[in-house]
């Protein structure tokens, strides 16, 4: 198995490494908690946070709203630190099942594009990208992202990770974005909900993702070519 940040078949985090880490994947298999179920709770998670995005705007009390802001973006970094602890529970704990990879990939498939449709319907407001809601456009693109890494993986034998807006980068970008409506939705003067922060943080999400999806493509050419040279 390669485990390299741009390319292998398991995603390289360093904080993997940590001693905080190790220490919780350790209690959680010691628990007896599979990773399959803590990849299904990643979703649940998921699926939270995009409850939260969407009734954000519903609160005119901005102490309600900047919680329910606030629960969004722990529900996306606890999906992550699932996605985290599941693969270590899996390998290093020696709890790998024969279906783990299914586990492993498909609440991801959905978390992704629920959370960016999520949070382009998260106020009164939809933003339109060539006509069509940019939510929208994220979530395709964060599928493509994964699907061509996937399809990496099949073609050349190893997938490739590489940003700028894999999915780490993405619930990065999103957490972020919770965090700065709060802190918009006390600085506005109008009353209006938050929305310009969520609105670049999309766009800053569907030009990232177009990035990496040429990226990991062109990867996966140059890959492809490299027989023919010798």
């Amino acid at each position: 198995m390669i485990d390299d940040p741009g390319t292998g078949s398991r995603r390289y985090l360093k904080s993997r490494e940590t001693s905080w880490a190790r220490a919780l994947a350790g209690w959680v298999a010691r628990t007896g908690i599979t990773p399959n179920a803590i990849s299904v709770l990643s979703l649940v998670f998921s699926v939270l946070a995009a409850v939260c995005l969407m009734k954000a705007s519903d609160f005119p009390d901005k102490w309600t709203a900047s919680a329910i802001w606030l629960g969004a973006a722990l529900c996306i970094q606890l999906r992550l630190l699932c996605n985290l602890i599941d693969g270590m529970v899996a390998i290093e704990g020696g709890k790998k099942s024969a279906v783990g990879a299914l586990y492993n990939e498909m609440p991801d498939r959905l978390a992704d594009p629920l959370l960016m449709m999520a949070a382009g319907y998260c106020n009164d407001w939809v933003v339109k990208l060539c006509g069509i809601p940019v939510g929208w456009v994220a979530a395709v693109l964060s599928v493509l992202t994964a699907y061509i890494r996937v399809l990496g993986g099949t073609l050349t034998g190893t997938q490739s990770f590489i940003g700028p807006m894999a999915k780490q980068h993405r619930m990065a970008v999103l957490t972020a974005a919770c965090l700065g409506s709060i802190v918009e939705l006390w600085v506005r003067q109008d009353g209006k909900c938050a929305q310009e922060v969520m609105r670049w943080a999309l766009t800053l999400i569907v030009v990232g993702c177009a990035i990496t999806c040429w990226r990991r493509l062109s990867l996966i050419a140059n890959q492809l070519r490299e027989p023919s040279k010798t």
